[in-house]
């Protein structure tokens, strides 16, 4: 009796434990009986007939990603390589349909993908896709969302990855790039040296003008100097003409000696006779006279000019 009571009693254990089944966090169970839907089933601890029941499907019901890769022509006939990544989920409300209506909902997205990026990146420039890639990945997430929610499908995100152009595309770009740098560079360069050109003129200006300055004053000086130097000559006795040859004489020798002084000065020629300061005084004076005869000579030919009003 105990023989007949012991395999029926395992088979009984068998079919308990396979009445019994569990579903994991984010995760949902398709139930068939007899090859129809019976139920879906979420987390937890779960029955079934056994046998009879039977789990056709274990969904995942977390965000899963898929990678996308498409070879396709921009508007300037550039080719180029994008990589969209489209971020999808099970709607939980619709797992029969997502299970049911859809084989390979990988294949379908990645059919939306191809058709919505090649109808979209030929009406852009290359630089334009890569400024307006977000513009790419939302019509790829509009054309998706549509299209995949009544599978059972929610779209979380299209995302534009990467975009690689053809190798000789980039070294171009490169160059372009390089020579726009170059071509700035070269800008501010010239700016600097503009800017350089301008303080060394206006530093010249200025010790031009400094120099000037200290001319005039140095000569006055020497004016006083020289007054000086005759009026203490004409208290000793000595008339003004003697004076003057005097004072011409001492400023004879002094250049001399400042010539002679300057080892960086050139050959200068210089009259250095006995009476080379008595004939540049007499020259002088003859210049003088002369000038002073031809003003007394015409006084009053011409009118004076008129005095202006006072207001």
């Amino acid at each position: 009796m105990s023989f007949v009571l012991a395999p029926i009693l395992v088979f009984g254990l068998i079919i308990l434990f396979a009445s019994f089944f569990v579903v994991k966090q984010e995760t949902a169970v398709i139930i068939e009986r007899f090859g129809k839907l019976q139920a879906v089933r979420h987390s937890g601890l779960h029955l079934k007939l056994p046998i009879i029941d039977q789990i056709a499907k274990r969904l995942n019901l977390r965000i899963q990603q898929l990678d996308v890769i498409i070879d396709t022509k921009t508007l300037d006939n550039v080719f180029i390589r994008m990589k969209v990544s489209v971020q999808y989920q099970v709607i939980r409300n619709q797992v029969a349909d997502a299970y049911y209506r859809l084989e390979n909902p990988e294949n379908q997205i990645t059919s939306f993908v191809f058709d919505v990026v090649r109808a979209e990146v030929p009406k852009l420039k290359l630089d334009d896709v890569f400024v307006r890639k977000d513009d790419v990945a939302n019509a790829v997430k509009s054309e998706l969302q549509e299209a995949m929610n009544s599978y059972g499908y929610d779209i979380i995100k299209a995302l534009v990855t990467d975009i690689d152009p053809d190798e000789q595309v980039k070294h171009a770009m490169n160059r372009i790039n390089a020579a726009e740098r170059e071509k700035t560079a070269a800008e501010y360069e010239s700016e600097a040296q503009r800017i350089r050109i301008v303080a060394v003129a206006k530093a010249e200006a200025e010790s031009k003008k400094l120099q000037g300055q200290g001319i005039a004053d140095q000569r006055r000086e020497i004016a006083k100097g020289l007054e000086e130097s005759v009026r203490m000559l004409n208290n000793v006795d000595i008339n003004s003409h003697e004076a003057s040859a005097l004072i011409v004489v001492t400023q004879h020798y002094d250049t001399l000696h400042s010539v002679g002084a300057n080892n960086r000065s050139n050959l200068v020629l210089l009259p250095n006779s006995p009476t080379a300061a008595s004939g540049m005084l007499n020259d002088l004076v003859v210049a003088m006279t002369t000038a002073n005869t031809v003003g007394e000579a015409n006084k009053g030919k011409y009118p004076p000019p008129p005095k202006e009003h006072e207001h």
